[in-house]
């Protein structure tokens, strides 16, 4: 009986693998799609339309859970982060268009843990030796990855760069602002109403002539389903579902993966060239991170 128990865990945890897995590709490849739909589209055509898709995909997964609704004083907590998403897409939309994918892939997700874990040490006011040390290997790793040794300032103004810094800092605020949202939001009910606000938010900023005119083809909507339902619809659920299971400490494996994953599927898709100061930087990054999580 025990041994079978044992089977029905081992065999479990392997379906949590392959769909975490599967998860982290999809958020990996977002970079290299998000390049390539930015040929068809504007950028703010394609935020509109990837948080349209996020919203209708999620809404049914929403309600067949049957969570309850935010009462309408708590949707206070949805705005902060639904303008953090705009912020974040516009310079994710813009940074793969002006940069490498594979570059920002890498750069920006070692980085924003970096940023949540400064923007917590400020509020709770308690700096820890292994975090400055980590937050300071995370910076020179940042550095190389952007060629600022050989480039200097110039190489800082590089609207690729420019960009995904700025993705790395929204990023890590929006961590802040939705861990203590979902204290009182359900996660799920969270991130769909989120996707509905920021859809409504770019609005007013789509370009109807841009999307009327635009001459789309299969390309096109394969990885614009990618980029919208694949990363932030089945990417997102499927994490925000084992993560409890799995625990923070499992998890956070997973998301280890992602820069590589990034690096190396543009490469495959798009021929970006793997440089040596990416590799170096996106390895001290990833060192970063573990210095920061080691307990």
């Amino acid at each position: 009986m025990l041994r079978k128990q044992l089977l029905m865990i081992k065999q479990s945890e392997k379906v949590i693998y392959f769909w975490m897995s599967l998860a982290m590709v999809t958020w990996a490849l977002a970079w290299t799609n998000a390049k390539i739909v930015n040929e068809y589209l504007s950028f703010y055509n394609l935020i509109f339309l990837r948080f349209f898709l996020g919203f209708v995909s999620l809404l049914p997964f929403v309600l067949f859970l049957k969570n309850k609704f935010p009462k309408f004083r708590d949707l206070k907590y949805i705005i902060i982060p639904s303008i953090l998403f705009l912020i974040y897409n516009i310079a994710f939309f813009k940074g793969t268009h002006y940069g490498l994918a594979g570059k920002g892939g890498i750069l920006v997700t070692t980085l924003n843990p970096l940023v949540t874990v400064i923007i917590m040490t400020i509020i709770n006011k308690n700096i820890l030796k292994q975090e400055m040390i980590g937050v300071l290997v995370g910076v020179i790793g940042g550095i190389i990855i952007m060629n600022l040794h050989n480039d200097g300032i110039k190489g800082l103004l590089d609207p690729g760069n420019i960009y995904f810094i700025i993705c790395a800092l929204t990023w890590g605020i929006m961590t802040v602002t939705i861990n203590y949202a979902q204290k009182i939001i359900n996660p799920y009910i969270f991130i769909c109403i989120c996707y509905l606000f920021t859809m409504f938010l770019s609005l007013p900023l789509i370009d109807t002539e841009n999307l009327l005119n635009a001459n789309l083809d299969f390309r096109f909507y394969l990885n614009f389903f990618f980029v919208s339902m694949g990363a932030m619809s089945f990417g997102t659920s499927v994490y925000m579902y084992y993560t409890p299971i799995l625990g923070p400490s499992r998890a956070s494996i997973f998301i280890f993966s992602v820069p590589f994953l990034a690096i190396g599927l543009a490469n495959f898709f798009l021929q970006e060239p793997f440089t040596v100061n990416i590799i170096i930087g996106g390895i001290l990054s990833l060192l970063a991170i573990y210095i920061v999580n080691r307990k």
